[in-house]
């Protein structure tokens, strides 16, 4: 991506929401998976989407939080491919908790659970500011320039300085020929 020009897309933006909603809950189901795997007898969206299950009275509700902690760490590192700006990391964290909280809503009612609240700042925070670091990170990494790619730049440059010379060249003879 160039970073000097700025094109507004909202379907792009819109593109990098779904793709980044879909990682997230990707992730979110497999680690899931991996934790309440042998726990408990069947899985469901109810893990995702109901705040009931955020609770820290049992080992399956601690499960379920580290799951959404660990999977707010992979948003952070999704967000340094999909987004790639440090300054928008902080917009696509919140659109991704916000998209969340309305389909919570939808699924289960208001979430009231004090946990559910606290698991899912403390994830909104960590997914910004880790991927607000990863994303500086990687823009501040140097641009690599080996010797081969620097010396056909200049092979390049000489050329076209040749060819300014051999244009000027032709200018001046025609313009003293009275052409």
């Amino acid at each position: 991506m160039f970073y000097g020009t700025a094109v507004w897309d909202p379907w792009f933006i819109v593109g990098q929401i779904v793709c980044l909603q879909c990682s997230y809950y990707l992730t979110l189901g497999v680690l899931t998976m991996l934790f309440l795997g042998l726990r408990v007898p069947r899985l469901s969206l109810v893990y995702f989407f109901d705040y009931a299950t955020l609770t820290t009275s049992t080992l399956t509700g601690w499960c379920v939080i580290a799951s959404f902690l660990l999977s707010s760490v992979a948003g952070a590192a999704y967000m340094v491919f999909l987004v790639e700006r440090a300054r928008k990391c902080l917009d696509f964290s919140a659109t991704l908790y916000i998209i969340h909280l309305l389909l919570c809503i939808m699924y289960g009612g208001w979430p009231s659970s004090m946990a559910w609240w606290v698991v899912n700042g403390t994830g909104l925070a960590v997914m910004a500011l880790l991927a607000e670091y990863l994303c500086i990170k990687r823009e501040q990494r140097e641009i690599p320039m080996d010797r081969f790619h620097s010396s056909k730049i200049l092979k390049m440059s000489r050329d076209h300085f040749s060819y300014e010379i051999q244009i000027q060249n032709l200018i001046s003879g025609c313009l003293c020929a009275g052409v």
